[in-house]
């Protein structure tokens, strides 16, 4: 592989305005980008780097999925830990490969089963397997009743994998160092419940705030991120007032919670990973639900308030990342790019908006030194090559056949969403 190489013959989205730059050139050295923008300012005449005509095709930073299952292996969401860790390692392994092909070369941990994502981003990083940049998470911390503490107490053991079931602030900061010991990123707190959950529901919070407070604490001593699960008002509100960095669904905000949101927008990144619960409106009867069931008459509620929270929240200028909760059996891994669907839909973003916030901003929320989401001078080289136009049709990010190739770190992969093994080779 060349160390230099030089991209041109391309349409530049580089992340850092609306604009697509036309007749465009990019050029790599290693692993970081030394130029990116119009060819005819673009110089350099040496012989000895390969150069790449990409024929007119779209180029964008690498996106980056901020509500990451990585470990969960397309079950049904009340299903989450029936896997075998055995078997859950495997398929986790084809999810990173078809996370990184599907154009997220990065990707922020909302919580995996047992240690799988410390492990898989150790594999990814020493290049072991091809995979996305990796906050890893770990098992949720939830608390006695919560959201994520669904079998009677017979029968805990089968819950081992997906959460930490703890009380009590020093309990929580014991949890919050086991975590820290097994090399987590990121710290997942269940702050609130699901509409479908066994128990626990949204507004039902299952910490007081001395709780959180002292989970945020232990885990930025620990150099350590934490992202929680919080779908009411309060829950939200508990979220900002103990310092958390990244607030999962945030769909019934009330004006005490905007207001707490926009104090603290330099501070925080909201996410509503809807796409699932439209995916379960979808599939409800499916699914054993009929159309005028109680939980589909509730989602469909849910649904409607994320929608006006998110206007209020965008037009406030909050940070809102693409995450949709995928992993599940009605939204599958590879779909990530659906987000960018629904946000131009339902939440009034524009194209170019969506692919802000899968971009430039998920690149900032992923890397505190500024080195992801936008194809500048000096950025690590991180890309999407595609054969079409996101700004003018969102939907083309959905279709891996469009995705011609994917850069990241430097290194260009191709025909990672394929199921056809690499290895055979039917000619000698």
């Amino acid at each position: 592989m060349d160390k230099q190489k030089i991209f041109s013959n391309l349409n530049l989205f580089k992340g850092d305005n609306d604009t697509l730059c036309e007749n465009a050139s990019i050029w790599i050295d290693g692993n970081i980008i030394k130029y990116a923008g119009p060819s005819s300012e673009f110089t350099n005449t040496s012989h000895n780097i390969e150069r790449i005509d990409l024929g007119g095709k779209t180029v964008i930073p690498g996106m980056t999925e901020s509500h990451a299952h990585i470990s969960y292996t397309n079950n049904g969401p009340l299903e989450l830990d029936k896997t075998p860790i055995e078997e859950a390692m495997i398929k986790t392994v084809d999810n990173a490969r078809i996370m990184l092909g599907s154009g997220f070369t990065s990707a922020i941990s909302f919580g995996s089963v047992h240690r799988i994502d410390v492990f898989l981003r150790d594999a990814i990083n020493s290049g072991q397997i091809p995979g996305p940049r990796l906050l890893a998470g770990g098992r949720d911390i939830c608390a006695i009743g919560g959201n994520a503490d669904t079998y009677p107490d017979h029968a805990k053991p089968q819950t081992e994998g997906l959460a930490m079931v703890t009380d009590g602030p020093w309990e929580i900061r014991k949890a919050v160092r086991t975590l820290w010991k097994n090399g987590v990123d990121v710290v997942k707190v269940m702050i609130d419940g699901e509409l479908i959950s066994i128990q626990g529901r949204p507004g039902d919070l299952g910490y007081k705030d001395e709780e959180v407070e002292a989970l945020v604490d232990e885990a930025h001593r620990k150099k350590m991120k934490v992202a929680c699960h919080a779908r009411s008002a309060e829950a939200v509100k508990q979220a900002v007032r103990s310092g958390i960095d990244f607030i999962g669904h945030a769909n019934y905000i009330d004006n005490e919670a905007l207001d707490l949101l926009i104090e603290n927008k330099d501070k925080v990144y909201v996410g509503p990973a809807i796409a699932w619960e439209i995916a379960f409106l979808e599939n409800s009867e499916k699914m054993g639900y009929s159309k005028d069931s109680k939980e589909v008459i509730e989602y469909q509620k849910e649904v409607e308030s994320t929608i006006s929270s998110y206007k209020k929240m965008k037009k406030a200028g909050i940070k809102i990342l693409v995450g949709g909760d995928y992993g599940l059996d009605i939204a599958p891994h590879g779909t990530y790019a659906k987000d960018l669907e629904h946000y131009v839909n339902l939440f009034g973003f524009s194209n170019a908006d969506a692919l802000h916030a899968a971009t430039s901003l998920g690149g900032e929320a992923m890397d505190d030194n500024g080195s992801l989401g936008t194809l500048e001078e000096g950025k690590l080289a991180d890309l999407v090559i595609i054969d079409g136009n996101p700004l003018e049709d969102i939907t083309i990010l959905q279709n891996h056949e469009k995705i011609k190739a994917v850069m990241k770190d430097g290194i260009i992969y191709q025909g990672l969403t394929s199921n056809i093994n690499p290895y055979i080779n039917e000619k000698l």
